[in-house]
């Protein structure tokens, strides 16, 4: 019912959606697994740091995760310019092993605009792209705003569309009947969630399990609970920094081993929450630099962690035995 609904109010009276030859990928493309989403290295003038962003991926390469993210938050893609966020992609295109999956961030506020970084995306490499809402207008987004943006997108994207959540930084939470809807479209692959709201996640995925919808989700802190109600996945900040962890963590929940699972989940908590919703991506970069990672800098305006914030950050690693 919502579906006819929002092809009328969109001004646009669209058919059923239909799978044809460009959209076959989204169906087979699997993405259970672990995804870092990469930060971005910088050298001291700003400038993106090719060099250490390929000893990063030489590092990531022996930890099992299912593919990267390119270009999401964590990557800080709203302060790098249309070229360099292709660039970046292309170069750890280039570094990533084939069997591993790139997913690359392409979301603008124009749809566009998105429309045209996305095409850019697929073609130096990404088997997908990950789309996050646009929200400078928000109080013009509503679920038929947001239902057309996605479906223009996903109708010219040469690869498969994940969806992204996260209010945290764009102020808007994608509603469920938008979800849903967009569930149908053969060539909208997954919803990678940052809420946290596990109720929210239990219920896209049992209201899209008729489809071909995949859900991550998008932190570290509920990924147990994500897996228990039908998550697939996740793309994790602190996969960065506890990478084998992570995915130690997956397989526990894949094989049903729930109380080894639970003892790990309950010690990433606290190091997660650090480096997302509490200090971010500056604290996320100086944990990596701790683990033998280059996190360095971040890009203007943000600005490096207090003295206080960094004993804050090594608080939450050492008393759960990270550090």
């Amino acid at each position: 019912m919502l579906c006819v609904r929002v092809w009328t109010r969109c001004g646009v009276r669209y058919r059923p959606w239909r799978r044809n030859a460009s959209h076959v990928g989204a169906a087979r493309l699997d993405l259970s697994g672990i995804y870092p989403p990469i930060a971005t290295p910088f050298t001291a003038k700003e400038d993106v740091d090719y060099q250490k962003l390929e000893e990063n991926l030489q590092k990531y390469d022996k930890i099992p995760f299912k593919g990267l993210v390119v270009q999401g938050s964590n990557g800080e893609y709203p302060y790098l310019t249309e070229e360099e966020r292709v660039e970046v992609v292309k170069e750890v295109r280039r570094s990533l092993p084939l069997g591993k999956l790139l997913l690359a961030g392409s979301g603008c506020e124009s749809t566009r605009a998105t429309v045209q970084l996305t095409a850019k995306m697929a073609a130096v490499g990404a088997d997908a792209v990950l789309v996050v809402n646009p929200c400078f207008y928000k109080g013009k987004m509503d679920i038929w705003a947001l239902i057309h943006h996605f479906t223009k997108v996903a109708d010219s994207s040469p690869v498969p569309v994940v969806l992204y959540s996260v209010p945290a930084n764009t102020g808007l939470d994608l509603p469920v009947d938008a979800v849903v809807a967009l569930s149908q479209h053969p060539n909208i692959l997954g919803l990678k969630d940052s809420r946290g709201d596990i109720t929210r996640i239990g219920l896209i995925v049992h209201k899209t399990k008729a489809q071909d919808f995949q859900v991550l989700a998008g932190s570290a802190g509920f990924l147990m609970a994500a897996y228990c109600v039908g998550a697939v996945g996740g793309v994790c900040a602190l996969a960065n920094v506890l990478g084998q962890e992570l995915c130690e963590l997956e397989r526990l929940c894949r094989s049903g081993r729930w109380e080894e699972a639970k003892v790990l989940q309950q010690r990433l908590i606290e190091p997660n929450a650090a480096v997302t919703r509490k200090l971010g991506v500056p604290a996320l970069k100086q944990a990596m630099e701790w683990f033998g990672y280059h996190g360095g800098a971040c890009r203007s305006p943000l600005q490096p962690l207090t003295e206080a914030e960094t004993q804050l950050l090594r608080r939450d690693f050492s008393t759960n035995g990270w550090l």
